[in-house]
């Protein structure tokens, strides 16, 4: 199966290492090409550009910044009939549902497809796939999408981003709550490693206690997912809360929080994590 790739930064690179692992032909591309040409040698095509990359392709994955980068693509793709497009970007539901039209129109299948789990789950092929699309089209894209993560097909066009909306939404909160609960453990005398060992198996026990938490004690915010991408999720989640009539006000602070940290603080190309220095800076620390 002929697949392309486009946009082989912090997550798109270890997914093209897993694709090729899995033994699909993969070409791919990146804006900045210094980024995708070490995958060369390890068998990937690199691409002069968009329409090169997508040219004679039989699945086209994008991972980029927003849906708004993902139009931009699609503009400039010669996509073959029959073709399949697999978002796997982080944009906003009705994005996605107009890219399937449009997408439709040119007799291209279309499936959003946003993922979770980070650098580390884009490096052991574990990510979670929340896809939104119909079922026929789903069980096509399942080969390619098993050497890559876990996929699930949760509804319709849009649900994936919608999917994606909610997860980042409960991981900003939860990034919040661990970063007062670390603050407070390591204010109050507490061997803050030695509790999360503790709460491992219980309630309060999460992946981003486990790898956050530490980061956070560390001082380590090299970043695995960024605080400015962040910032747009919980941009598009308030958006979506709006459009649905509902008030999301956990999420409206957190939101908030990042904003600071990102703009005043400059934190914005650091991990997401580092809402901890945010934190900090609050309590004069």
């Amino acid at each position: 199966m002929q697949v392309t790739l486009i946009g082989t930064g912090l997550m798109g690179f270890p997914m093209s290492l897993n694709l090729l692992k899995a033994g699909f032909s993969l070409t791919v591309w990146n804006r900045t090409i210094p980024k995708a040409q070490p995958l060369a040698d390890h068998g990937a095509h690199v691409a002069a550009g968009v329409a090169d990359a997508t040219a004679g392709a039989e699945v086209v994955i994008s991972i980029v910044a927003d849906g708004s980068a993902v139009s931009a693509l699609l503009d400039e793709a010669q996509l073959k009939e029959g073709a399949l497009w697999i978002d796997m970007s982080s944009a906003k539901p009705g994005e996605s549902r107009d890219h399937a039209s449009a997408l439709a129109e040119r007799g291209v299948a279309h499936l959003d497809a946003p993922v979770s789990g980070g650098t580390k789950g884009a490096e052991g092929a574990t990510l979670a796939i929340m896809v939104g699309g119909d079922q026929a089209t789903f069980d096509r894209a399942v080969p390619v999408l098993e050497a890559m993560g876990r996929p699930v097909l949760v509804g319709p066009s849009g649900a994936g981003q919608l999917s994606k909306l909610a997860n980042q939404a409960i991981v900003a909160v939860t990034i919040g709550a661990v970063a007062e609960a670390t603050l407070l453990l390591e204010q109050g005398g507490a061997d803050a490693n030695a509790v999360r060992d503790a709460l491992k198996g219980g309630f309060a026990d999460s992946t981003i206690l486990q790898q956050h938490g530490a980061r956070m004690s560390r001082r380590d915010f090299v970043p695995g997912g960024l605080s400015k991408f962040q910032l747009k999720d919980l941009d598009n989640v308030l958006n979506e809360a709006e459009g649905a009539g509902i008030s999301l006000p956990t999420v409206q602070a957190i939101r908030d929080r990042f904003e600071t940290f990102c703009t005043e603080m400059e934190g914005g190309d650091q991990d997401h994590s580092g809402l901890f220095l945010e934190l900090m800076r609050r309590n004069g620390l």
